[in-house]
């Protein structure tokens, strides 16, 4: 994909022609959104969350979400319920559940996040990690709080 191609056309994006971003929770490369190829239904990210991070207890009004882990290791809330997920594995979010990404692990976790659909109506996010019973769930379980990553 060359950066003059106009988007419309672009069906190919390489590593380094993903658009990147910081935020509080990961260090993110979009592949798929509107900005980047033609995209109607899907978007996909490639997110890396270092060591004692965590994206906390959210959810998604208008859009389901998989998550795939690449690298390292998840510990993943789907509602109330929590797994390790490991290279190979993923999680099926649908619209509206609570969910939240954890790495409590020594190593960096480096998962997909597919979205869709990409033009879904506003809020993307709302954030519930404040309100009970997200609040306190994870220290419930004997678990660190998390925190969110240093710029």
């Amino acid at each position: 994909m060359s950066r003059a191609e106009p988007v419309e056309t672009r069906r190919f994006v390489s590593a380094h022609e993903a658009v990147t971003e910081e935020t509080p929770f990961t260090l993110n490369a979009w592949l798929s959104r509107p900005d980047v190829v033609p995209c109607k239904d899907l978007l996909l990210v490639r997110a890396t969350m270092p060591p004692g991070c965590c994206h906390p207890f959210h959810h998604h009004p208008t859009r389901e979400e998989i998550i795939y882990v690449v690298s390292g290791q998840a510990e993943q809330w789907c509602g109330k319920e929590r797994r390790v997920l490991k290279p190979g594995e993923m999680v099926l979010i649908p619209k509206g559940e609570v969910h939240g990404t954890y790495n409590p692990f020594r190593e960096p976790v480096v998962f997909l996040a597919i979205l869709s659909p990409a033009g879904a109506a506003p809020p993307d996010v709302v954030d519930v990690s404040g309100e009970a019973p997200w609040a306190g769930l994870r220290e419930s379980h004997g678990l660190a709080p998390c925190r969110v990553r240093e710029a």
